[in-house]
């Protein structure tokens, strides 16, 4: 056995400055990104408007309103003293939701409309949204605000969540999540 298969990923309380910026920073550009793509992709027309706003108004609440609310009171950080997990949302939900019991946090991926399925969906939606759009309406800006979005869903994928976020997770072994990608033993 080499030294790198017993090492075992630091795990943290408190997550650095540096991981929850990178968490969030990519996830508002992503959410941001996503709704200017809809925009610039349909013209600016009146339904793109509302279907973009309907976009922000989804993407942000369920990540910052309605996780603090379900999935953050089960987890871990909820009720370790001084604690920030990697988003900062259990900062949040200890100022407006009561805590919640451990066993419920599997719950967070069970389910169509499971908080890791609209998670994933508002990241997903506006990539799929400026597809046609693509199609109908090509330019190079919204070229580039596709490339833009599958790259940070990339970036989440094969960085955030194994390297910065979920690796150095408290909660990496009782979360979903972490299970699927593999890395709760690490």
């Amino acid at each position: 056995m080499g030294l790198k298969e017993v090492t075992k990923a630091k795990l943290h309380t408190r997550y650095p400055v540096s991981s929850i910026l990178v968490y969030n920073g990519t996830t508002v550009l992503h959410f941001l990104l996503g709704g200017a793509g809809i925009m610039v992709g349909y013209n600016f027309s009146s339904v793109s408007m509302i279907f973009a706003y309907l976009y922000f108004a989804f993407s942000f609440l369920e990540m910052y309103l309605i996780m603090p609310l379900k999935v953050c009171p089960c987890c871990v950080y909820f009720r370790l003293e001084r604690s920030v997990c990697v988003s900062g949302l259990n900062v949040v939900a200890k100022m407006i939701a009561r805590e919640g019991k451990p066993e419920n946090f599997s719950n967070r991926a069970k389910g169509l409309l499971s908080s890791n399925n609209l998670y994933m969906g508002s990241l997903v939606i506006p990539i799929i949204a400026v597809i046609p759009a693509l199609i109908i309406n090509f330019s190079f800006l919204l070229l580039a605000i596709f490339i833009v979005l599958v790259g940070l869903l990339l970036f989440r994928f094969f960085v955030i969540f194994p390297k910065i976020a979920c690796l150095h997770c408290r909660a990496k072994f009782k979360c979903p999540q972490a299970e699927a990608m593999g890395i709760g033993n690490k």
